[in-house]
């Protein structure tokens, strides 16, 4: 079986190694440039540009035609193929990927809607990979799958919306004042439709980076045992920030952190700090 996913989804270096994930990229179009997001361009590279330039950032997401290259060249050798995708609320990428399916009827294809993006993606498809080296059935790694998606939630923070605005992206968040540009919104990823939803907001980015932790203890009392990874756009300094006022509030199991996806960051912009966090008795035995 393979692994299939998109450039919407964020794992460390670490967690990639040894496993087998396809990944099919998006396009950020940039000062008359195109680029791969993960492939022509890296993290660090991308916020540098973005930090230099007056230019906005838009993206593309994969052809139909793209997706089904991909699974027909992997059919040759194993027509049984499991693709997991960024939330249908916030791309069309699985859309493409489903019209792609149906251009290769020699294959197997299951595909599956994350209803989030990023790191907790990236949590799905990192069990689902590890899961189907150790010999998992598709039957059985789908319900792994469904129940990391309920363990696991997404918070995160930036110093300006104006990328989330030109994006089209501030849509998606309920009661957000897109016309209050000082503000620093907290915005967290519902699991229903998979849209990004607003749970606060502050004035500074230093306060709305613990804002975030104080969101979590809301939900976990303080002491909880939580599976956490830290995510930022460029902003090292603030991922450092959050990561030591969670180890002061919660027993962490850390994951590495990591830079989120470039063409994720052209939603978002140079600042932004986030979090992916779930109980940790959730993911106790992962393969």
């Amino acid at each position: 079986m393979y692994i299939v996913s998109d450039r919407g989804m964020d794992l460390s270096p670490e967690q990639m190694t040894g496993l087998e994930i396809h990944l099919v990229p998006l396009t950020i179009h940039l000062e008359g440039k195109s680029y791969r997001s993960g492939v022509d361009i890296q993290p660090d590279e991308f916020y540098r540009l973005l930090a230099a330039t007056d230019s906005m950032p838009t993206t593309s997401m994969p052809s139909a035609g793209e997706f089904a290259e991909l699974y027909r060249r992997l059919a040759a050798t194993d027509p049984e193929i499991l693709s997991i995708h960024i939330s249908s609320g916030l791309s069309g990428t699985i859309n493409a990927a489903r019209r792609g399916a149906e251009l290769v009827p020699e294959a197997d294809i299951t595909i599956v809607d994350t209803k989030t993006l990023s790191g907790a993606q990236g949590w799905q498809v990192e069990a689902a990979a590890r899961a189907a080296k150790a010999g998992w059935l598709k039957e059985q790694i789908l319900p792994l799958l469904d129940r990391i998606r309920a363990a696991t939630d997404t918070l995160y923070t930036l110093a300006t919306l104006k990328y989330l605005i030109h994006g089209g992206r501030i849509g998606h968040l309920k009661g957000l004042l897109a016309s209050v540009l000082n503000i620093k919104p907290l915005i967290g990823v519902e699991k229903e439709g998979g849209t990004y939803v607003q749970r606060g907001q502050t004035r500074t980015l230093k306060r709305a980076i613990l804002k975030l932790a104080d969101l979590m203890a809301r939900q976990h009392p303080p002491g909880t045992a939580l599976r956490v990874q830290v995510l930022h756009g460029g902003n090292p300094e603030g991922a450092v920030l959050l990561r030591q006022r969670l180890d002061q509030l919660f027993d962490c199991t850390w994951l590495p952190t990591c830079p989120i996806a470039p063409v994720l960051g052209a939603h978002t912009g140079p600042s932004l700090v986030g979090v992916v966090y779930g109980p940790q008795e959730a993911f106790a035995d992962l393969p």
